[in-house]
């Protein structure tokens, strides 16, 4: 599954077509060979790897596998990125000198996929950027490289709602060599809003002019969501709009939108609850009429605690924290609010001085944590995983979490701990109880929603596009004869 660019909507037709093909009663498994994403999640085996796959795979019915994302980048400071293989961080690389790690990552891609394809009926790939990125083809690792081969169909995936969708499906198509393009059997049309009577010259042109039938034209459906890869899609799900509640019932989160924030989806099972009402803040006035401050995760501790002081948060969290009204950190975030952090790894930093709102110490090590973890708290069961290379250690304050506490501020390492209901739904009624409102929870499952959101990305999979053109492409790969649509590329 290819796109004319990023967040055209690769990760939520890939999904849908895992959930659709699941339903048909086949065993499939999710494929990206390379991610850059700075949300994440770490799997039973052990890896880290892109959140969306971690959701393609729930769509499939699986569990979640390193194998299904062996290259993830996660972006930090300076421009460079951290290369994760299989788990294990490998390089720190910038846009030029990734490409020579890429020869090093492309036996280890191949292999994951070709043993993905020997245990499951359909691997469904998923591309990164676009395919027609021609100033990057000859080290591709993703799209066309990735296609070529390992034999692979490929559809195009365009977002109508950007604008200029024909010209960006054409233009991708006729972008590619000849072999690449010979590969390309289709498109889908994604996020259409209006009559499809008007769409269908349009259609019917573009097959004409590349001899490709256009295998779906998707709906765009409000409140539908899918675990976001990147900042693109930050905030991009809040809930349900339409839900009813009183004015003076609802919770506002702010989540401090970091430079580097990273695993922002931690907020995702606050919009579900009914009454709450997640926003991403950037300014000290926006955490004032907050029930609740989030501080969340980080590629760059040191530097994005550095932006807070620059801009005035850290202040502004500091004061609500002292008058006794809450702030969550997570991972990084809790690493913000502890009182000192040694850094000689990720920034150089040395001994930077923290918010000072939680009795921990913060010290960064060269070996990457990653673990999945369960514990109790508020008697309910609480789960997450840890990604982080700084360590820290609590000398003080009250049990939490991955983490401790100090009156109304809680800091965890724990990523995904607001996804079990009754942890979140108690911490809630400590955060209306600070507001002075009521709070009653309205038995929101987040692990339902998931499912009930996974369901209609299949919905839209099974009652808007061309089942049996995808089949077909699925069983017997791009039909032979597809022309050449030229300039092509070298």
């Amino acid at each position: 599954m290819a796109g004319t660019a990023s967040d055209a909507g690769k990760s939520v037709v890939t999904a849908g077509i895992c959930r659709w093909l699941a339903r048909q009663g086949l065993k499939v498994a999710p494929f990206k060979a390379q991610n850059m994403s700075l949300n994440s999640v770490v799997t039973r085996d052990g890896c880290e790897i892109g959140v969306a796959q971690a959701m393609q795979a729930a769509a499939a019915g699986i569990e979640p596998e390193g194998a299904m994302n062996p290259v993830l980048l996660k972006p930090g400071a300076g421009g460079a990125s951290q290369v994760m293989l299989l788990g294990e961080p490998v390089a720190e690389a910038g846009a030029l000198s990734y490409q020579a790690v890429k020869p090093v990552l492309r036996r280890a891609v191949l292999d994951c996929l070709a043993g993905l394809r020997e245990r499951f009926d359909v691997v469904v790939c998923e591309g990164a950027g676009s395919p027609a990125e021609i100033n990057l083809r000859d080290a591709d690792l993703a799209n066309m490289g990735l296609a070529r081969a390992a034999r692979l169909p490929v559809i195009v995936v365009g977002d109508i709602d950007r604008g200029g969708v024909f010209a960006a499906l054409f233009g991708s198509l006729a972008l590619l060599s000849a072999a690449d393009q010979a590969l390309v059997g289709g498109f889908i049309v994604n996020k259409f809003r209006g009559d499809a009577r008007l769409l269908q010259p349009g259609l019917d042109m573009l097959r004409r002019l590349t001899g490709r039938p256009v295998l779906g034209v998707l709906p765009s459906v409000p409140g539908l969501w899918i675990g976001a890869e990147d900042s693109l899609s930050l905030g991009a799900w809040h809930g349900d709009p339409a839900r009813p509640f009183a004015p003076g019932d609802v919770l506002r989160v702010a989540v401090v939108r970091l430079p580097r924030i990273s695993n922002f989806t931690d907020a995702d099972p606050l919009a579900a609850e009914p009454s709450v009402v997640v926003r991403y803040v950037t300014a000290p006035g926006e955490v004032g009429d907050a029930d609740l401050v989030i501080v969340p995760g980080s590629r760059a501790t040191v530097a994005d605690l550095a932006w807070l002081r620059e801009r005035g948060l850290a202040d502004a969290i500091v004061a609500r924290a002292r008058a006794g009204r809450p702030v969550l950190g997570i991972c990084a975030g809790f690493q913000m609010l502890a009182d000192q952090i040694h850094d000689e790894v990720e920034s150089g930093a040395g001994t930077v001085r923290g918010l000072g709102l939680l009795p921990a110490t913060v010290r960064f090590g060269t070996a990457k944590v990653l673990r999945r973890c369960e514990g109790e708290a508020y008697g309910e069961t609480v789960t997450g995983y840890q990604i982080h290379h700084g360590v820290t250690h609590v000398r003080g304050g009250e049990p939490f979490p991955g983490g401790c506490a100090s009156g109304a501020v809680w800091g965890t390492s724990w990523h995904g701990l607001l996804e079990a209901d009754g942890f979140r739904q108690a911490l809630l009624r400590r955060v209306a109880a600070a507001a002075g409102r009521p709070f009653t929870p309205a038995g929101t499952s987040f692990g339902a929603e998931r499912e009930r959101q996974l369901d209609a990305l299949g919905e839209l999979i099974r009652g808007h596009a061309d089942t049996t053109g995808l089949l077909r492409l699925i069983e017997a790969g791009p039909p032979a004869g597809l022309p050449f649509i030229p300039p092509g590329a070298p």
